[in-house]
């Protein structure tokens, strides 16, 4: 094995903070992991990973050669890609939120494999905030305003909201045709999972953005629940349109203050602001923004 190996290997461990994880990740002996810090340490006559029986992490030499690593293995693989004008390959490990992987993304991904298949693909389903790093992510693909500043978003699709209420709740409370009657509704209350605070009801007002925070007696997390709890009659809530066309085409939910909309939901790709795009994240940024534009 050669040093870009011993790079590989240790840029991985780095990430995951173990060397277990590191070995089934790169699918090489958790022995051969372990010899090969040894050998890189010895080389470079510098201590690169603290480990005790609970966790593993990076030295002040190892931090400052880890970001070094990241750079030399990224132009690497580009470079090699380039001249030989190679397709990307290896493995993607992508984290979604459920509802935009069912609707949008796992319907038509049989044709990115089509198209690259040398790309192998560990996806995993998430609406939380999750760790890139920690957890051995290459990219993440969101609905929402990024707010992590040690990430990096490549926008793919803008998502048309609207604002609904189940047919019993606007029986029980009255249809609202201003946003001056919201003070005798009630909203259900989103949580946010980075910050645990409740979302605000927004509206557009010409080009002012308005917010507003009804009385709400159910919080959720999730964004099935927070349909459901919809549908339950339990208040107003605001969501892109496409996660409920089938819910407003059996008048099961009904759009209220459709001439103040909430403003479109952005759709992007998420990486780590320390890492160079790789080839493997552009490619499937990039379908992904022509799979979001083929579906309107």
């Amino acid at each position: 094995m050669d040093r870009f190996k011993e790079m590989q290997v240790f840029v991985r461990i780095a990430d995951r903070n173990s060397f277990t994880l590191a070995a089934e990740d790169l699918d090489i002996p958790r022995a051969t992991v372990t010899n090969l810090i040894k050998r890189l340490e010895a080389r470079i006559g510098a201590r690169l990973l603290e480990r005790t029986t609970r966790q593993v992490r990076l030295t002040h030499d190892g931090e400052a050669y880890y970001y070094r690593c990241v750079r030399l293995l990224t132009d690497l693989e580009e470079t090699e890609s380039a001249f030989r004008d190679a397709p990307p390959k290896g493995l993607l490990r992508v984290n979604m939120q459920g509802t935009l992987a069912r609707h949008f993304v796992m319907p038509a991904l049989g044709d990115f494999m089509q198209q690259y298949p040398d790309i192998s693909l560990r996806v995993s389903e998430d609406d939380r905030l999750v760790d890139l790093v920690r957890e051995g992510i290459d990219c993440v693909l969101r609905a929402g305003v990024l707010r992590d500043s040690s990430l990096i978003g490549r926008q793919v699709a803008s998502m048309p909201q609207v604002t609904v209420a189940s047919p019993a709740y606007l029986k029980a409370h009255g249809t609202p045709g201003t946003l001056d009657d919201l003070s005798t509704h009630r909203m259900v209350s989103y949580l946010s999972s980075a910050t645990g605070r409740p979302a605000t009801l927004d509206f557009t007002v010409g080009k002012e953005i308005i917010a507003r925070r009804l009385d709400a007696r159910i919080a959720v997390t999730g964004a099935d629940l927070y349909t459901g709890a919809a549908l339950s009659g339990l208040g107003l809530i605001q969501v892109p349109r496409y996660r409920i066309a089938t819910e407003l085409a059996q008048s099961r939910l009904r759009i209220v203050l459709p001439n103040h909309p909430p403003p479109p939901m952005p759709v992007s790709v998420l990486y780590p602001q320390n890492r160079q795009l790789s080839a493997r994240v552009r490619v499937f940024a990039q379908w992904l923004a022509q799979r979001f534009a083929e579906a309107g």
